[in-house]
């Protein structure tokens, strides 16, 4: 009870206990610690108020206490509330299920690949995905987690703390430090350590006051990007060096490696090509593409980067796995294992702001002039992509005029990710219900509208499961974590969310409070999950069931869950083109209600009837997701 008095503190003081890497200064914290400090507050308190005279509050209690961790009762109305539940996921799922079975049944083009594209599994990345298969046909898109199974903290040049960009349970071993940055990094002059003094504030404030209140006008009727606003593409100088390769293992720094040896290279090569089965045709160039997003007057913005890179932007690790991918020595390793991959094949890393649909690539210059005239003409296809996912996006955003032409509508997205008065620059990963492992050739025909995590993976190079052990393992955090999160602020934002993002104020650089109300506000905000619908993920697996079931059963932390049914998963039998639920620890065979769904000729055919028929209001938070359809 003492605890639940103020919100949110005991949560967050028990997760530094557990993470005490997620404070830049770290400190020895412990709810236990927490708890003893505040009866010792109020043993003062009753001391000062009635001297030494007094009796424990709980003397004036009479009910028991509630036991908060007894089975609950199976009512009848929880009954209802489950049916309810099951109904309006499966309603979706069967649709979803169909449109795979359906999928899955396409042929994999066996033709050279102009070049080929591996995005984080995000699915905000499913349908710049689809977008860029559609500019270029002849390439080829993959999905892998955002870091790119490089683990380790990164210290910008000048930096003062280390900041882990792999997923929030991995603790890593290594260190990527950032040097030679040609140009000072931007810095708005209005924010100055030098108001923080009584008369340095005083001088500013008169000063500069006027100033900062012309550029407050000034922002809201012509926004613009200023060194004030999160920029994803700042987190990393794209002309910096980084220390990457490590020569001697005894260069360190706080007890990490830094950099990584030839060695460690290429087994992170080796785990991320094996992981996603890119073990074979090579195209003559393979993009990482890692993805941030840039928003202004945002305390949550860290929830709109990348979950595997501990909510900060990829790309460092997009930089990092191209640079290992790249290496001579590293190539003859993997060459040795049996992954060889041609002199010609080279990799560059990227980043794709999702806020701004906005991309940008990395050491490009080492490109051969083949190579070079080839990603000039893959840039156009990735440009022509950008603009066709700002206007799908668009129709979510009611103060976008979704006829205009696409690049003013891909303008309009990016004046959003720059507008100090928009609580919506993007909406992050509402509408999340989805995460698939399998080829391309399951999802490349089905309109999954922006919902699903998509990570490759090809049964065939992996029939025991050897891989698919490492390819699931962070799905259920990460993924289900997300969607969880998703879920619990959609059923109750005022209890489990954090309400409206409005009156927010960040406290300490460790959460988020009302204004000047004290307690922490766990969750997400309103403006986050307004269209997103409460559904659990479902986890689709390609592969034989019995397989699927002995990779969730290799670890209880991974089977729990799926047992538990907080993430749903399903198995597609890679011959026989069946699906397979998993429920009460067994896989059981699962027929479809729908045998057959809407088609349409292309994404852009929807987007544009979705908003015809919608009259441009579907952006309104009461619309309802497009349902699935197969794209012809």
């Amino acid at each position: 009870d003492q605890q639940f008095a103020h919100h949110g503190w005991s949560g967050l003081v028990s997760s530094v206990e557990d993470f005490p890497d997620n404070l830049f200064d770290r400190r020895r914290i412990s709810l236990h610690d927490l708890i003893v400090f505040e009866l010792l507050l109020e043993i003062d308190a009753l001391d000062f108020k009635l001297g030494k005279n007094w009796t424990p509050l709980g003397v004036h209690i009479n009910s028991k206490p509630v036991d908060l961790f007894a089975e609950a009762p199976r009512t009848e109305l929880r009954e209802v509330f489950t049916l309810w539940q099951d109904a309006f996921e499966w309603s979706y799922y069967d649709d979803v299920i169909a449109g795979l079975l359906s999928s899955r049944k396409q042929k994999k083009n066996e033709a050279a690949k102009s070049f080929q594209a591996v995005f984080c599994i995000d699915e905000r990345e499913c349908s710049i995905r689809r977008h860029v298969e559609n500019s270029d046909p002849d390439c080829e898109t993959l999905g892998a987690p955002g870091f790119f199974g490089a683990e380790f903290y990164f210290q910008q040049q000048g930096g003062n703390f280390y900041e882990k960009l792999c997923p929030a349970p991995v603790t890593p071993k290594f260190l990527i430090k950032e040097y030679s940055v040609p140009e000072e990094r931007p810095h708005e002059t209005l924010y100055t350590r030098r108001n923080q003094s009584l008369i340095g504030s005083t001088i500013i404030t008169f000063a500069l006051g006027v100033v900062a209140g012309f550029k407050l006008l000034l922002t809201i009727f012509r926004p613009k990007m200023s060194p004030a606003i999160s920029n994803a593409f700042t987190h990393m100088h794209r002309n910096s060096k980084l220390t990457i390769e490590n020569t001697d293992v005894n260069d360190r720094e706080n007890d990490l490696q830094i950099g990584f040896t030839v060695t460690e290279m290429a087994d992170r090569a080796e785990g991320l090509l094996r992981g996603i089965g890119l073990v074979k045709e090579f195209a003559p160039i393979i993009y990482l593409v890692a993805h941030g997003s840039s928003s202004a007057n945002n305390p949550h913005h860290s929830a709109h980067d990348c979950g595997a890179c501990s909510g900060r932007p990829g790309s460092v690790n997009a930089r990092v796995c191209a640079f290992i991918a790249n290496h001579p020595r590293v190539r003859e390793i993997l060459s040795e294992r049996g992954l060889k991959i041609p002199a010609s094949t080279q990799f560059v890393g990227g980043l794709h702001d999702t806020a701004a649909d906005q991309m940008q690539f990395y050491d490009a210059t080492i490109l051969s002039p083949e190579n070079e005239l080839l990603h000039k003409k893959n840039y156009a296809a990735f440009e022509n992509a950008l603009n066709r996912n700002a206007k799908e996006r668009s129709r979510r955003f009611a103060s976008i005029p979704t006829k205009q032409n696409l690049p003013k509508v891909r303008e309009a997205i990016r004046l959003r990710s720059v507008s100090m008065f928009e609580p919506r620059p993007e909406l992050g990963h509402g509408t999340n219900s989805l995460c698939i492992v399998g080829s391309r050739e399951l999802t490349k025909k089905v309109f999954l509208d922006r919902r699903a995590f998509l990570n490759s993976y090809d049964h065939t190079t992996d029939p025991e499961g050897k891989l698919l052990t490492g390819v699931m393992r962070p799905l259920g955090i990460v993924c289900g974590g997300i969607n969880l999160e998703y879920y619990f602020s959609r059923v109750d934002n005022h209890k489990l969310g954090a309400g409206t993002k409005l009156p927010h104020h960040v406290l300490g650089l460790v959460g988020v409070t009302n204004s000047a109300d004290g307690d922490l506000r766990p969750g997400l905000p309103l403006q986050m999950i307004e269209v997103h619908d409460p559904v659990r993920l479902l986890l689709v697996v390609e592969h034989f069931p019995d397989v699927v079931l002995k990779t969730i059963q290799s670890s209880p932390e991974m089977y729990e869950w799926y047992v538990n049914e907080w993430v749903h998963i399903m198995a597609i039998h890679p011959e026989t083109n069946q699906s397979y639920y998993f429920k009460n620890g067994e896989f059981r065979m699962y027929e479809p209600l729908k045998k057959s769904l809407p088609v349409a000729e292309n994404t852009l055919e929807l987007v544009e009837s979705a908003i015809e028929m919608e009259t441009n209001q579907i952006a309104d938070a009461t619309k309802e997701n497009l349902p699935v359809y197969i794209l012809k």
